[in-house]
Parts: C-alpha cells; structure tokens; sequence
C-alpha cells in the first residue's frame, strides 16, 4: 500500500514541530517538513509533489507559519502550479488560524445562534481574531473586531471582508474605558490577543446586562479574560456562557488531525477557513 506522504511547507525558517505531531496523528505515514519556504522558492517542492506518482491522493500538502500573510501568498503560490489531474491536496493554518477559529465559533454557535448577535473580538488583528471573525460573520453575527489601534484594525477587516464577502466594522480598545463602550449592547466577546496579555476584567464581564458568552484563545496567566478559566467549556459563570483556550482545544486538535486525515480521501480537496469551518460544525453537530 502507497505510504501517505505529507509536504510540510512552513513560512517560519524552521518547520512547526507542533504541526508535524499532529500530521502523524492525523494519519499521514511520513512527514516531510521544509522550512523558510516562500513563493520564490516553491515551485519545486510542488512539482517534485505532483508529478512523481500515479496515486495522488496519497500526497498532499499543509501550508503553516506564524505570519498568516505570508502563508495565504504562499498557499495561492502553491495552487497556481496545480493543472488538470495534477494536483494534490492541501491545508492551510497558519499559526494555527484556521482550526482554532473554527473550533472556537463551532463551539459557541452550538450553544447559542449566532445571526443578528453582535459580536466583539479584542486584539483581533491576529490570525485566529481575523478568521473567527469571517466565520462569526458569515452565521449571521455583526462582528467588530478591534486593536489598540483602529488603522490596525481597519487593515485587518479590509483584508478579510475582500477575501470572503463579509462586512465587519473596525474599532479601538486602547483602554478599558474604551473597550467598556465597545461592550455595549454586545451579546458574545472573543478574545484573540497575544499569550499572557489581559484584555478584560471580570468586572466588565461579570453583571454585563447583554453578554451571553466569552471565549478566550489565551492559555497562558493571565488570561485575555479575567474570571474566565482555561479549561472551561460551556461553563456557565455569572449567567454567561464560557469558553477558556484548553476547553476549545480538544476540538481543536481533532479537527486538525480530522483534516489532515481528509486530506488523503483525494487529491483535489483544498482545506481553508470554509471548508475547515464547515468540518468543525459537523464535528459538533450543528450541521
């Protein structure tokens, strides 16, 4: 039987080894990791990928990196070089964008419908704020998504709503007097800042008389939202519904190791937010 042979291109010069745990226990037999891969320097890593074997679907490629940017470029790069039956599969989730929104927004949209909800996302100028905010406002939510600088997060909503046809409003939380207005009439916050920064207290939160649910990507003290723990899921706290980074992590991980399984069904999948999305509300059965 044809080994699975799974083509690790990593925009960062070393490749995850995060990544590469979870291509092996999603099922890929080899993993065959490069790392400072660019648009430049590609076209051979794809071509020696398509052209070598009969059996495609036993090869597929998986796009990462901390720079989200560059692996959107670079995973664009690597279709062009796809033609007739000479292609393979492929995933990308940059710094782990993709799957950890997914699973994020899987979760809440189980417990709570999200069309008409107005949702906030501090520091959401990062890979997993920008993508689980697509995904927000494609079920239906008014997403706004913010930084501590609104040209930040101008850029940032610019660049998603282009990509996939939403509408999300840019907005600054430089304080907490300014994120407490944002907060108003808000029904679900997200918080998708960087490791160890907090980004709201349990006071804001607490007797909120609008929000319904938090979720936090942060596992690292202290957390983006004060009050919220790291392993809840679906916890009710003060009559809202949380979600701490290892509460969602679970279904994280399995959705990455789902979709790398996935990956050698065929040789023409493409696995990107939609599609990643859509297999995480199957996993959660909401779908």
């Amino acid at each position: 039987m044809a080994k699975k042979l799974l083509f690790h291109l990593d925009t960062d010069p070393m490749p995850s080894v995060f990544d590469t745990v979870v291509a092996y226990d999603g099922g890929a037999d080899h993993v065959h990791g490069y790392g400072g891969v660019t648009t430049e320097n590609v076209t051979p890593l794809v071509a020696g990928t398509i052209f070598t074997r009969g059996d495609k679907k036993n090869s597929a490629i998986f796009v990462s990196g901390s720079n989200m940017q560059a692996g959107e470029e670079l995973f664009e790069a690597v279709k062009r070089q796809f033609f007739g039956d000479f292609r393979v599969s492929i995933m990308i989730d940059s710094n782990g964008s993709n799957t950890t929104a997914a699973a994020m927004v899987a979760l809440l949209a189980k417990e709570i419908p999200l069309k008409g909800k107005r949702a906030v996302i501090l520091a959401g100028t990062g890979p997993v704020g920008q993508r689980g905010g697509v995904m927000m406002a494609q079920e239906g939510a008014e997403v706004i998504l913010t930084s501590r600088k609104v040209d930040r997060a101008q850029a940032a909503c610019y660049a998603m709503n282009k990509a996939f046809g939403v509408n999300m409003t840019a907005a600054a939380a430089a304080d907490k007097a300014s994120t407490a207005d944002l907060l108003e009439g808000t029904h679900i916050v997200l918080a998708t800042g960087a490791a160890g920064i907090e980004l709201m207290s349990e006071d804001m939160w607490k007797n909120h008389p609008s929000i319904v649910a938090l979720s936090d990507a942060n596992a690292t003290p202290p957390l983006g939202i004060q009050g919220v723990k790291a392993k809840d899921k679906a916890e009710n706290r003060n009559g809202k519904l949380c979600w701490g980074a290892l509460g969602v992590g679970n279904l994280k991980l399995n959705l990455h190791r789902r979709c790398i399984g996935k990956l050698f069904e065929a040789n023409n999948q493409v696995f990107d937010a939609p599609q990643i999305y859509a297999l995480a509300k199957e996993m959660v059965g909401t779908v």
